[in-house]
């Protein structure tokens, strides 16, 4: 365990493809955070979604990471080894009332958000199974119908005692207290009918279990923070100072992404780019 005093960093992507140019920018950031500081630097496979992970990917983002000349402590933490300290966050939710399950296709969703968005873009999910009687919720359930476990979030704010903030750095490492507004995510699904657990509260759990003090990612889950402080409220885990640092865009001027086919490492290594050549490139 670190000391108190130490600064604990975390490289945490999905393999679910080859790491491109933005994943380089924000692994070196990390990686030359924890160094600075005389902290420590640790790696996290995020394969919770067992359709689009993939071990050969897993091995590749390490390959990757140790061409760029990384080093991180072991053992790796395999999110999909770990699933019992998911179910074991969602039953302490479960046992404050928190949770209800949602039969809800993602069309139903769709069909009666009216239009409106949560952060990343999704439908915004009215509550329609909220409303659900407790006894239909537990014929459905007994019946083996398909379900996801949605969070309450009015009842959840209502149960984070004070004000939700979070300690935000810049570049220049000037902090900003910012005050999280949770209800942006509406009643956020936990954890899906295909996964045990979301993205939002495995990345809560594993950050406190691996003492991970300093979150450093893209600008792009900055929104994300607003439900994470308030699922680390609700669980009783310490607050990471965050620090959300600015992407890399394409010609186009939208982020690198898998889905986008942004060319991956691998393939500006065998075009002969040395480590130096993707630091710079990466802006660092």
């Amino acid at each position: 365990m670190p000391t108190p005093a130490q600064q604990v960093f975390r490289f945490a992507p999905s393999p679910n493809g080859y790491l491109h140019l933005g994943h380089a920018r924000c692994a070196l950031l990390n990686h030359d955070l924890a160094q600075a500081s005389g902290g420590r630097f640790l790696l996290r496979i995020e394969d919770i979604d067992p359709l689009r992970s993939k071990p050969e990917f897993a091995a590749a983002i390490m390959d990757d990471l140790a061409w760029l000349g990384l080093r991180w402590q072991t053992p790796v933490r395999i999110q999909s080894r770990n699933m019992a300290d998911y179910a074991a966050a969602l039953t302490r939710l479960d046992a404050q009332g928190l949770l209800y399950p949602c039969f809800c296709s993602r069309g139903d969703s769709a069909r009666s958000a009216a239009g409106r968005r949560d952060p990343d873009g999704s439908p915004l999910y009215p509550g329609t199974c909220r409303r659900l009687a407790p006894g239909e919720r537990a014929a459905r359930i007994a019946a083996g119908e398909p379900h996801a476990r949605r969070i309450n979030m009015a009842k959840a704010a209502a149960h984070a005692q004070g004000g939700l903030v979070w300690s935000e750095a810049s570049a220049d490492s000037t902090a900003r207290t910012v005050a999280a507004d949770p209800a942006l995510w509406g009643d956020a699904v936990l954890a899906r009918k295909d996964v045990p657990a979301s993205y939002h509260l495995a990345v809560v759990v594993d950050d406190a279990l691996q003492g991970v003090t300093d979150v450093v990612r893209g600008a792009d889950l900055a929104p994300a923070t607003h439900l994470h402080r308030l699922l680390q409220a609700l669980l009783g885990l310490p607050a990471p100072r965050y620090r959300h640092h600015a992407l890399i865009l394409d010609g186009d001027g939208a982020k690198l992404a898998k889905s986008r086919l942004s060319k991956p490492l691998r393939q500006l290594r065998a075009e002969g780019l040395a480590p130096d050549d993707i630091r710079r490139l990466a802006g660092l």
